[in-house]
C-alpha cells in the first residue's frame, strides 16, 4: 500500500511554477530524503503533502485521501519545520501536553526525557528560545508523536554539530523501534544520507530522481584526463559538470551507465576514474549554472568597475 501518491501535481505562485507535473509515491515504513538546492521546491512539495496547500492541478492522495482539510491525514501526520508557531502563553510542557491529547501514539515520557537530555526547561516559552533550541524542541515534539507520517523540513536549522549528530541518531533508532514513514528534507545530502533508505531529488520544481540511496552512489562518475582526449570521449556522454585542471587536464562528471569492459577501456586510454560522494553527485546533477565560478573569476581578473565612468 502506498502512503503517499502524487500524480501530475503542479503548484503555481504568481508566474512561477514551484512544483511542475510532479509524480511519485511512498510505500510504507521508510525514511525518505527530499533533497534539492534552496528554491528547488522542497517545502512546497511537503506542504502539499501535508494538506497545507491546494494544488493548481494534479492529484494527491495521503492515506488514500486528499490531504487538504482531511482530519484523517491531520491526525496521522505531523509537519515539523523552523517556522512552527504556538500559543505564546503556553509553556513547552503545555505544548507537549496538547500534542499528547491530539496524537494517538504520542509518547509523553519519551518527550520529557528528551527535554531533560537537551537541557530544555518545561516552564520555558517557545518564543524565548534560541533558534537552535527552538529547532531542538520542534524535533522532540515531532519524533515523540510517533505519527505514521512524520515530516521534517530542514529540521536541524540553528543546531550545533553535536546536537545535529544526536538528532540523526535519535531519528534512526526511534524509527527502528517504531517503524513509520519519515520524510526529511535537506539541501545537504551528506548530512543525512546515513539514515536514508530512499532519495527524491528535486531540481527547479521537477523530479530528477527517486531511488534507493545505495543506487545513487553509482549514478554518476568523475573522469579526469588530457583535455583533447576527454572532450572527444564525453561527446557521446551525458555530462553534468566540466572543469579545467590547468592547461592540459579536464575533469568531468558524467552519468554512469558504463559496462565493465567500457570502464577498462577508459582506463587503458589514460583517463582516470574518480569516485564521487553521493553529495557531490547531487550537487553536479542539480547544477543550474553554465560553466563554473572560475569562468567569472577569469573574466573579471583584469577588469575593474569604474563607478564614475559608468555614472
Amino acid at each position: 500500500m502506498n502512503i503517499v501518491e502524487f500524480k501530475d501535481v503542479t503548484k503555481i505562485y504568481g508566474r512561477k511554477k514551484a512544483i511542475e507535473e510532479f509524480s511519485f509515491s511512498l510505500g510504507e515504513n521508510k525514511i525518505t530524503g527530499i533533497i534539492g538546492r534552496n528554491g528547488a521546491g522542497k517545502t512546497t512539495l511537503l506542504k502539499l503533502l501535508s494538506g497545507f496547500l491546494v494544488t493548481n492541478s494534479g492529484q494527491i492522495r495521503v492515506f488514500e485521501e486528499d490531504p487538504f482539510n482531511s482530519l484523517l491525514v491531520s491526525s496521522n501526520m505531523i509537519f515539523v519545520d523552523d517556522s512552527m508557531s504556538f500559543n505564546p502563553k503556553l509553556t513547552l510542557l503545555e505544548i507537549l501536553e496538547s500534542a499528547n491529547h491530539f496524537y494517538e501514539k504520542y509518547d509523553m515520557k519519551f518527550a520529557l526525557d528528551l527535554m531533560e537530555y537537551f537541557s530544555l526547561s518545561r516552564e520555558q516559552l517557545h518564543r524565548n528560545l534560541s533558534k537552535g533550541m527552538q529547532s531542538t524542541f520542534n524535533m522532540i515534539l515531532g519524533i515523540a508523536s510517533r505519527s505514521p507520517l512524520t515530516i521534517l523540513d530542514e529540521p536541524t536549522t540553528g543546531m550545533d554539530a553535536a546536537v545535529r549528530k544526536d538528532f540523526y541518531r535519535l531519528v534512526l533508532k526511534d524509527y527502528i523501534n517504531h517503524p513509520r514513514n519519515i520524510v526529511i528534507s535537506s539541501h545537504l545530502l551528506g548530512e543525512v544520507e546515513h539514515i536514508l533508505e530512499d532519495i527524491l531529488l528535486l531540481k527547479e520544481g521537477k523530479k530528477l530522481l527517486h531511488m534507493p540511496v545505495s543506487d545513487l552512489k553509482n549514478y554518476g562518475m568523475g573522469l579526469r584526463g588530457e583535455k583533447k582526449l576527454m572532450l572527444e570521449f564525453i561527446k557521446s556522454q551525458q555530462v553534468y559538470h566540466k572543469e579545467d585542471f590547468g592547461d592540459q587536464d579536464l575533469f568531468a562528471v558524467v552519468k554512469n551507465d558504463f559496462e565493465k569492459k567500457t570502464l577498462e577501456s577508459i582506463k587503458s586510454q589514460g583517463i582516470e576514474i574518480i569516485p564521487l560522494s553521493t553529495n557531490d553527485i547531487c550537487v553536479h546533477i542539480t547544477n543550474t549554472k553554465r560553466g563554473d565560478i572560475d569562468d567569472i573569476l577569469s573574466k573579471n581578473q583584469f577588469t575593474g568597475y569604474n563607478k564614475k565612468a559608468n555614472q
